[in-house]
């Protein structure tokens, strides 16, 4: 009889834990989403964090109900989020506001002073640890790959020459885990877009900073003085550039006496059409570099001091401008006189 009581005892049990679990699941259960799980089957199932929620299931939920944009998953990219606009019914996502994560150093072995042999662990968590890192400059990459074993999509190398981390952008899903492992915090995430960027962090100024390293950022302000569209501030003293107020005109990086400052894109001129150009000279007095050169009512030209800022391009009441890659680098020295005084132009989006 005892075997019969505990058989009807456990059935019973059984019966009960049953019963509570068929309603918890209900009332716990989360109710069917048809755009979330169609969201949810585009995104690549990384699971990577990258988009700022918990896996792709997170991501889904807060695209699903308007708490993320189409294109917030960066693995998947501009194919993934054209496929999750379509199934939201909406316009696919500009991609001009990507990010990538940028090594702001240059200090590499063959610029960056050397403090000292390491043979330790090869991390540079280990050996940022003994005397803040092997470097003379505090703010240098060590460049013994602890950023490369955080990042899962094989987008960050170590240069075997130069011995400093490097970033395929391309590959690049700005999922932030080598920004957050790196001890000495030389990795950023910066627009891709961005025609130019400070590749130093060094606050110290002048023979300091030479002392350390040939490629970093002395504070001269050069770059500041030389923007003409009031682009660039001085913090701490090292130069901040505005993105909003940046025409890509690069000038920055000519007159940099370090390289600090880098031109990341391709430098664009502009090209006056001569067979509809009517001579109103609007492109020459907006030119703050001397680039364009014709007398009033004569087709212009665009000589070699243009920077690519647009100015021209913008102003053109005949629109008979347009801006194409440099087949050739620029010389300031052609340069023709400019009037005077010229207001700093900013751009289209800037304006209320």
């Amino acid at each position: 009889m005892g075997i019969l009581y505990a058989a009807l005892i456990l059935g019973a049990m059984g019966l009960i834990f049953g019963l509570v679990l068929t309603f918890a699941s209900n009332f716990f259960a989360v109710p069917a989403n048809p755009t979330r799980d169609a969201i949810r089957d585009v995104l690549p199932s990384a699971n990577c964090g990258a988009c700022g929620y918990p896996g792709c299931d997170g991501c889904a939920d807060a695209i699903a109900c308007g708490k993320a944009p189409v294109n917030a998953c960066p693995v998947g990219g501009a194919d993934v989020g054209a496929k999750i606009a379509a199934i939201m019914g909406v316009e696919p996502a500009s991609g001009a506001d990507r990010k990538v994560a940028r090594v702001i150093c240059q200090g590499d072995c063959q610029s960056a002073k050397i403090k000292y042999v390491y043979t330790g662990i090869q991390d540079c968590v280990a050996a940022s640890t003994v005397s803040d890192g092997f470097k003379s400059c505090q703010f240098a990459c060590l460049g013994l790959g602890t950023c490369v074993k955080s990042c899962q999509f094989d987008a960050i190398h170590i240069d075997p020459e130069k011995q400093i981390a490097v970033v395929d952008e391309a590959k690049c899903t700005a999922c932030g885990k080598c920004v957050s492992s790196c001890p000495k915090g030389v990795i950023e995430l910066q627009y891709a877009s961005a025609p130019v960027a400070l590749l130093c962090h060094n606050t110290g100024m002048g023979k300091k900073v030479m002392d350390v390293c040939k490629n970093g950022c002395i504070g001269c302000q050069k770059c500041a003085k030389s923007c003409k569209f009031g682009a660039i501030t001085m913090e701490n003293n090292l130069p901040v550039i505005d993105r909003e107020k940046c025409r890509g005109c690069q000038v920055c990086a000519e007159v940099c006496p370090t390289g600090a400052i880098r031109a990341l894109q391709t430098r664009r001129v502009a090209e006056i059409d001569q067979s509809t150009c009517i001579g109103c000279t609007i492109c020459a007095r907006n030119c703050q570099f001397g680039a364009i050169e014709g007398s009033l009512k004569q087709p212009h030209k665009v000589n070699a001091a243009c920077t690519g800022c647009g100015a021209c391009a913008e102003k053109c009441p005949k629109k008979c401008i347009t801006m194409k890659d440099a087949t050739a680098p620029r010389d300031p020295k052609a340069a023709v006189e400019a009037p005077a005084t010229k207001p700093v132009l900013t751009k289209p989006a800037d304006k209320a």
